[in-house]
């Protein structure tokens, strides 16, 4: 049971790096039995996977058809990003007094991390995530950083419907910019100004 577990964890995870490289394109439909064949394995842990998908929002099941791969549109990315504002804004406001220097300086790691283009676009995404996981963090609300988790990678996959063709690891960082100013702001006790450029670093998602 417990292999078959970590079978389906091993498929979810493949599908859904599938659906970030393009692999697997949007409104494309995934057949249960094909992916059978392609891990070798019993329909079982193919099925649990691709169940968890579909309770994700990233596939949807169409009977005696397949699973098809959920378009995101740019209404929703749009939303994604207006809910994320009010969830890392909201936590800044409830936390920025109590930000310790050891804290800061963890930010700043993480903002050198995100600065490294030529570590590739996903590592770039991973880092930025990190900052805005930590940023988060720092209200002690561990229920608000899984769900600015899902929100992160729901843009992941938006990022690579919109941009896949498009993305120039030259030009990585350029969505980078607002951090420092955030930290900067933090560093200063100045909330309205931290939540100015975290609005502005949103905005940068730019599809």
């Amino acid at each position: 049971m417990k292999a078959e577990k970590n079978l389906k964890s091993i498929i979810y995870q493949s599908i859904l790096e599938g659906i970030f490289s393009d692999e697997y394109k949007p409104n494309q439909i995934l057949n249960e039995k094909e992916l059978v064949e392609k891990y070798g394995c019993s329909k079982s842990p193919v099925r649990d996977a691709l169940i968890t998908l579909c309770n994700e929002g990233i596939l949807r099941s169409i009977p005696r058809y397949g699973y098809e791969v959920i378009r995101l549109t740019r209404e929703t990315v749009e939303q994604v990003l207006q809910y994320r504002l009010i969830l890392e804004s909201g936590a800044l406001r409830l936390s920025y007094q109590k930000i310790t220097k050891d804290q800061i300086e963890e930010l700043k790691r993480v903002d050198v991390l995100c600065n490294k283009s030529e570590d590739g676009i996903f590592n770039h995404w991973d880092s930025n995530e990190e900052f805005h996981l930590k940023l988060l963090s720092l209200s002690g609300n561990h229920y608000a950083v899984q769900e600015l988790k899902r929100s992160m990678d729901l843009l992941k996959r938006a990022y690579a419907q919109f941009y896949w063709d498009k993305w120039d690891n030259a030009l990585v960082p350029s969505d980078m910019k607002c951090h420092k100013e955030i930290i900067a702001c933090l560093e200063n006790k100045d909330i309205e100004g931290a939540i100015s450029c975290l609005a502005t670093d949103l905005q940068d998602f730019g599809i």
